[in-house]
């Protein structure tokens, strides 16, 4: 039996929750895809400096040649920057920038050596001190799990797309 205090609180709680599903994942798809959108206009404008890193990229990354990584990561950031932003195909490039990420992490933002986990975890900074400076790709990797697992939110086209053509909520 609800109390005449609980009920009040409920639904506050509701109503927040509902505008958490209208907002609340929108702020993750604005930073991010801003955040990605700049990084691809450096790429965009600048020289491909991958052929500097290429051995440090993980498989199958690795494995492909420069120019193609460049041109990959560059479209990638800023196509999906702004598929991020207005709702589009927003898992598969939550998907595809997370994966993005990775690679970016362990190929220039993790440590180069390190003997233990207090090392490492002096990597977990903005700044390269000769530790890495892996903390913000980190944070975008966790703000990219909620778009892949829960998708982007109803304030998104994904969502309006969704209800027309399947009829679900």
């Amino acid at each position: 039996m609800k109390t005449t205090l609980t009920q009040p609180l409920s639904l506050a709680l509701n109503g927040i929750d509902a505008v958490g599903l209208w907002f609340g994942l929108l702020s993750l798809r604005l930073l991010l895809g801003w955040d990605f959108f700049e990084s691809g206009l450096e790429k965009l404008n600048g020289s491909n400096w991958f052929s500097d890193i290429q051995a440090r990229f993980p498989f199958p990354f690795n494995h492909l040649p420069p120019e193609l990584s460049w041109q990959l990561a560059t479209w990638f950031e800023l196509v999906g920057a702004v598929a991020l932003v207005i709702g589009l195909g927003s898992r598969f490039f939550a998907l595809s920038l997370f994966i993005l990420t990775v690679v970016a992490t362990a190929s220039v933002h993790w440590p180069e050596a390190w003997a233990n986990l207090g090392e490492l975890l002096m990597g977990y900074r903005f700044t390269d001190q000769g530790f890495g400076n892996f903390k913000l790709p980190v944070l975008f990797l966790g703000m990219l799990l909620p778009l892949i697992l829960l998708g982007p939110g109803k304030f998104s086209l994904d969502h309006w797309l969704r209800r027309r053509l399947l009829g679900s909520k």
